[in-house]
């Protein structure tokens, strides 16, 4: 089939606003983890996050164009915008047919939702609702959104399945070009859920962390004291195209595209199976796409969240996948860096991935004390400290609930 390489990135994230800002903060093992200045947070269990620093919309749209859009489509069109101009896609002479837009988000507009709904309340059940109520809130507005700003006429939707959202959109787009269906692709995934609705309903699940005393060492990755993820948000964005398609526009490759896998836990609603049979079969079956040995890679970013089922279930698949090669891989969490972006984590840790190939550097797993005691101590966790190393195949893995797994795997490009 057709080859695929990566020729722009963005990165909007609680650790820089933009690709270089994020890579450095990230290598050194800074934590995004702040308290939550968007809202009061004195009734919540949860009063941190990771929060994208010092955002203000405007300083991106114009005051019109900001009332249009909800956090998550702003940071879609903000990520976006950098891997496009990094791609040098404005200078490119594009057939806009076969170009197209698939962009993720687990949650969508829930900003949106819930200051209309609590507007709808406060004006004694009035039903008054803004017009761009409904086209703010949808998950697959950001696709669209961007179609219309670069003339994108190919394919364009938006794949939603919860925190696995923006690798299934980064397959997808991958497998349609693969198809001859598209020659380059937008694509990625932005979340913007640090809000009451996303705090208040991710507290009633017991799924993030309440340690609102050491808030910046929260994200815990494989510790024994983990209780949960910390919530981030922001985007990740990604260029996609097909290998003769860039070469003849002389494009910039960052790395190759060379393998997606998609599973089912079958399992639970929200916990993942306890043996990681789904995280097993996600990676033999990207690894298998790729066509590649599991002795190929050198670099897995885990999903790695920080919860006391999902961390170890992950770790036991990847002992099945890999057998005695786990021990030679570098695993690292990012997560303990960045938080968590639901549906936007996939795109932002692919792209931690490619950074990897390029750089020679893995970066760390931080907050990482007291090494869980089911967890083996001899795998390589990166614990703490960024390490050199040369990468030539890395993998990505993403799950959500509802048991949605993904992989995707990228190599060093080489014609």
């Amino acid at each position: 089939m057709r080859r695929i390489v990566v020729t722009g990135l963005g990165a909007f994230t609680p650790l820089g606003k933009n690709l270089q800002d994020f890579w450095d903060a990230l290598v050194k093992g800074e934590s995004g983890s702040e308290l939550i200045t968007r809202f009061d947070t004195e009734k919540f269990k949860t009063k941190f996050a990771c929060e994208v620093k010092n955002y203000n919309p405007l300083d991106y749209f114009d005051r019109k164009e900001a009332r249009k859009l909800d956090p998550y489509a702003q940071y879609a069109m903000i990520t976006a915008e950098e891997a496009y101009q990094d791609a040098g896609l404005a200078e490119a002479d594009l057939d806009k047919d076969r170009a197209g837009v698939i962009w993720a988000s687990g949650i969508g507009g829930i900003d949106t939702i819930t200051k209309e709904i609590e507007g709808y309340l406060e004006g004694g059940r009035t039903p008054r609702f803004s017009p761009f109520f409904i086209p703010k809130m949808i998950s697959d507005i950001a696709a669209g959104h961007l179609s219309m700003k670069y003339g994108y006429r190919g394919p364009n939707y938006a794949t939603v399945s919860a925190c696995a959202s923006s690798t299934n959109a980064i397959i997808d787009a991958y497998n349609l070009i693969r198809l001859d269906m598209a020659d380059l692709f937008i694509t990625g995934g932005s979340e913007a859920a640090i809000t009451e609705a996303g705090i208040g309903g991710f507290n009633s699940m017991q799924a993030i962390s309440t340690n609102n005393e050491n808030y910046k060492t929260a994200s815990k990755p494989f510790d024994v004291n983990r209780d949960g993820f910390v919530m981030g948000d922001g985007g990740g964005g990604l260029i996609l195209e097909e290998l003769e398609h860039a070469r003849k526009r002389g494009a910039k490759i960052y790395a190759e595209l060379i393998g997606g896998g998609m599973s089912a836990d079958a399992h639970h609603l929200t916990a993942p199976h306890p043996e990681g049979e789904g995280a097993r079969l996600v990676m033999t079956n990207a690894l298998r796409d790729a066509k590649i040995e599991p002795s190929a890679v050198d670099y897995i970013n885990v999903h790695g969240t920080a919860t006391p089922l999902g961390d170890l279930s992950e770790i036991i698949a990847i002992k099945k996948v890999f057998g005695d090669h786990a021990y030679k891989l570098n695993i690292s969490a990012t997560k303990s860096m960045t938080g968590h972006l639901l549906g936007a984590a996939g795109a932002i840790e692919s792209i931690v991935v490619i950074m990897s190939i390029i750089n020679g550097v893995v970066p760390p797993t931080i907050n990482l004390e007291t090494l869980d005691p089911e967890i083996d101590p001899n795998l390589n966790l990166t614990a703490n400290k960024a390490q050199n190393r040369e990468v030539n195949v890395g993998l990505s893995n993403t799950f959500g609930f509802g048991g949605h797994n993904t992989s995707a795997i990228f190599r060093k490009f080489n014609d």
